[in-house]
């Protein structure tokens, strides 16, 4: 099946591109079919395990192909990020297999799970705030400072392309797909599927969910431009964060081809994580979750074509997530 892009903010062509750069260092993730998931939403849902990367992320994708991209002389300077911790992953990971610097800010809010993977793969690890738009504030500095290059976790054309490589892979191995249900956030992620997607196939439903609290780009879409919000606590940290009052792409995109955009509150994102875990032996971070989510509130149903669920990654704290679905394991040693 022919499969081209045409977008006024995604370049044609850009994620083929991206797909063919970042092909030795990602993995052509799974799609699995859940009956639980099928049985709630009255038709055929797939989980795409985006959560198998080498960083327990989809992030790797755009983070590969925009540091694929920069300059011998970008490279030698080195890089830095801000990140509610998978990105910073992605970058730090990334930069360690090219040996180049990494210096990733952070607000307070990342849990202890990513900033201690994070400085485990050798990257400088800078926290400061206790939000996003406060660790991107330090990032900034360090650009104009240092000479890093920025590699930004979502606004930017070659993180979009990156993340746009898992739409190829859903219209490849499902060219029927009814409904695509991602993580909704800063919007590189969501930007990057739909746009893909829906140059194909316009007729595909994108479906955005976020958490109740804090949902920034949900608010903002609704007030017709970004806004800034107050982060809170939220079992799906890793959709925390501003998107910019200057943002440049992902927030025209995201208006563009969103069908819909949802909201889930904590305890449904524990319903989520519960199902997933149970029925699927899968332990993750809430955002990866809240698709799981808002099919077991009803909020999404199937048309009788299928559904996929974008499992977006796992990286939290085991305890964490199975104190917060209520799970008591004993282990005898």
């Amino acid at each position: 099946m022919p499969i081209h892009m045409e977008h006024p903010s995604v370049e044609t062509g850009a994620v083929w591109e991206a797909r063919q750069r970042i092909a030795p260092f990602i993995s052509r993730t799974p799609l699995v079919y859940s009956s639980a998931l099928s049985e709630q939403a009255g038709g055929p849902v797939y989980l795409k395990l985006e959560q198998l990367q080498p960083v327990g992320s989809f992030k790797l994708r755009g983070a590969a192909n925009k540091i694929l991209r920069l300059n011998e002389e970008q490279r030698k300077r080195g890089v830095t990020t801000f990140s509610t911790g998978n990105h910073g992953l992605a970058v730090a990971w990334f930069a360690r297999r090219l040996g180049i610097r990494a210096v990733i800010c952070l607000s307070d809010r990342v849990p202890q799970e990513k900033t201690d993977r994070i400085s485990a793969l050798g990257a400088e690890l800078v926290v400061c705030g206790d939000s996003q738009d406060e660790a991107e504030s330090h990032c900034v500095q360090l650009e104009q400072r240092e000479g890093l290059t920025v590699i930004p976790p979502f606004d930017d054309t070659d993180i979009i392309a990156g993340q746009g490589t898992i739409g190829l892979e859903l219209l490849e191995e499902k060219p029927d797909l009814g409904t695509v249900v991602i993580p909704l956030s800063g919007g590189g992620l969501f930007a990057g599927i739909a746009s893909t997607i829906k140059s194909n196939h316009p007729g595909t439903r994108m479906v955005g969910v976020t958490m109740e609290g804090s949902a920034v780009m949900y608010h903002s879409l609704r007030q017709g431009k970004p806004i800034v919000m107050k982060e809170s606590n939220t079992l799906a940290d890793s959709l925390l964060g501003g998107i910019g009052l200057e943002n440049r792409y992902t927030f025209q995109l995201v208006r563009k081809t969103a069908d819909e955009t949802l909201l889930v509150t904590e305890n449904d994102i524990k319903d989520g994580l519960s199902l997933l875990f149970h029925q699927h032996k899968l332990l993750l971070e809430g955002a990866a979750a809240t698709g799981a989510a808002a099919i077991l509130k009803g909020l999404i149903r199937s048309d009788g074509r299928p559904i996929v669920l974008i499992i977006s990654g796992c990286n939290a704290n085991p305890a964490d997530v199975l104190r917060a679905i209520g799970y008591q394991a004993t282990l005898d040693v």
